[in-house]
């Protein structure tokens, strides 16, 4: 039986590319992760020596052979945001401005937040670090504060 060379698509590897991409599965694990952290700011948070194989190799093809042009990764995020069956929560869909106001009102009492332009939360003179933490302060116990103020309405879950 006869094997087919693989498609390069018209991409010529260099003399030092190929090399170093073979390596990588025989590279001991202290010298796979010299290679990444010369390459990347942070650890990822649960690696596997494949993950770690397979992130150095693109980026060493990616500074070799170049990128992805601009358009071709905004595609194929969108391809990810809208294809993806993992669900992530739309930040962007509750953030909140400064000076923004969020009544609520409790046990018989209205409360009145206000974004702060340090992206904190105002009330009674205090400062919170969220909207969890005020709920929490105005009810005793633990909420999502966005749920607490009503900000989930409307976003699909």
């Amino acid at each position: 039986m006869t094997s087919t060379p693989p498609r390069t698509s018209g991409l010529k590897i260099t003399s030092t590319l190929g090399p170093q991409l073979d390596a990588l599965p025989t590279l001991p694990i202290a010298e796979l992760w010299a290679l990444w952290d010369k390459h990347f700011k942070t650890r990822p948070p649960h690696p596997n020596r494949r993950q770690i194989e397979a992130r150095i190799a693109y980026r060493l093809q990616e500074i070799e052979l170049g990128g992805l042009n601009p358009d071709t990764r905004n595609l194929l995020a969108d391809f990810g945001e809208r294809l993806s069956k993992i669900k992530t929560s739309n930040r962007a869909s509750t953030a909140l401005l400064p000076g923004t106001v969020l009544i609520r009102e409790f046990d018989g009492r209205d409360y009145q937040v206000t974004v702060a332009t340090d992206g904190r939360f105002e009330m009674d003179g205090h400062k919170y670090p969220s909207l969890s933490a005020v709920a929490k302060h105005i009810t005793g116990t633990q909420w999502s504060g966005p749920a607490f103020f009503g900000l989930n309405k409307g976003i699909n879950k």
